[in-house]
């Protein structure tokens, strides 16, 4: 393929997607297109989570470029900006998959990386006559599996609306933050919200339960006071206080710690670039760093243990 010719998109039918990057969160949104009823040419270096995906219906390409050789949209959820950078740009910044698409190609990258590297990327596509939108999401694996994803894109006002279908199959919240980058910045102001408030409710979960209180009760009575924030209405971080939770199965499954001192990481950077002075933000990156250095791939929601080490095991 080159850029020379130009993509053609057909309103009436749905248009064949290449999915790079078939992990926790990527494999089952790929599969809700599948069940969809889009075509998908799908790529990730594990065989397990191709042969997944291979069983679903999709076509196993052997590169990110054999996926997208015969696609209108592009969609990637890659873990971090080198990937995302090496992908679509390559080792110079120009042999990446962006120099082999068609003009006019719609490309979605889902991946939560810093809004420096989502723009990086964009203007490169820009200057190619492609469409690029950064669209992170929140929600989760069983949001990925549910189909109830929340995107928070940042993008042209025309990519934007075409790609709007395609994420309505994976997501039930679909939000345009901005231009580009707009999208990380949203996620990751998020992202850093979230860390401090799980930090602080089992921060405050402890301080009860060290001076006797029962657990649930504490976290009912907060529920219902002040204090009430989304950690305590699904999420809570103290095991069996809620069932179907990481906190009441040792901390499986969710978001992995790890994921979150990456994302907090990303507060840090922005913030420090923008000059903008973000001391909770800090501190739970702290708490999270130090955390993760040995509960890395355990539920965010873990960081309970810094207090209570016997509920890590």
């Amino acid at each position: 393929m080159g850029t020379k010719d130009t993509v053609m998109m057909d309103n009436n039918s749905k248009p064949n997607i290449a999915f790079i990057g078939l992990g926790n969160m990527g494999a089952p949104m790929a599969e809700n297109l599948l069940k969809a009823g889009y075509t998908l040419s799908v790529f990730d270096l594990s065989d397990a989570a191709t042969q997944r995906l291979e069983k679903a219906g999709a076509r196993v390409a052997q590169s990110p470029k054999d996926a997208a050789s015969n696609a209108q949209v592009v969609i990637s959820m890659l873990p971090a900006g080198q990937h995302v950078h090496s992908v679509y740009l390559g080792d110079s910044g120009a042999d990446g998959l962006l120099a082999e698409l068609l003009k006019g190609t719609l490309v979605i990258d889902s991946s939560t990386i810093a809004a420096a590297d989502a723009r990086t990327v964009a203007d490169a596509a820009s200057q190619l006559g492609i469409d690029f939108l950064d669209a992170p999401v929140s929600g989760g694996t069983g949001g990925a599996i549910a189909g109830s994803l929340t995107f928070i894109v940042g993008g042209d006002d025309d990519a934007f609306a075409k790609a709007e279908p395609i994420l309505a199959v994976m997501g039930k919240n679909i939000f345009h933050a901005g231009e580009h980058g707009a999208g990380q910045v949203a996620k990751i102001c998020n992202n850093m919200l979230l860390g401090i408030l799980m930090a602080g409710t089992a921060e405050a979960i402890n301080l009860g339960v060290k001076n006797g209180l029962d657990p649930k009760v504490l976290s009912d009575i907060m529920l219902q006071s002040s204090g009430r924030n989304w950690t305590l209405e699904v999420y809570n971080p103290y095991p069996q206080v809620m069932e179907n939770v990481p906190s009441s199965n040792g901390y499986q499954g969710g978001f992995m710690s790890k994921l979150m001192q990456k994302d907090l990481n990303l507060a840090m950077q922005t913030a420090q670039d923008t000059h903008v002075d973000t001391p909770m933000g800090a501190k739970a990156t702290e708490l999270y760093a130090t955390h993760a250095l040995e509960n890395g791939d355990k539920d965010f929601s873990s960081i309970m243990g810094r207090h209570d080490a016997s509920v890590l095991f």
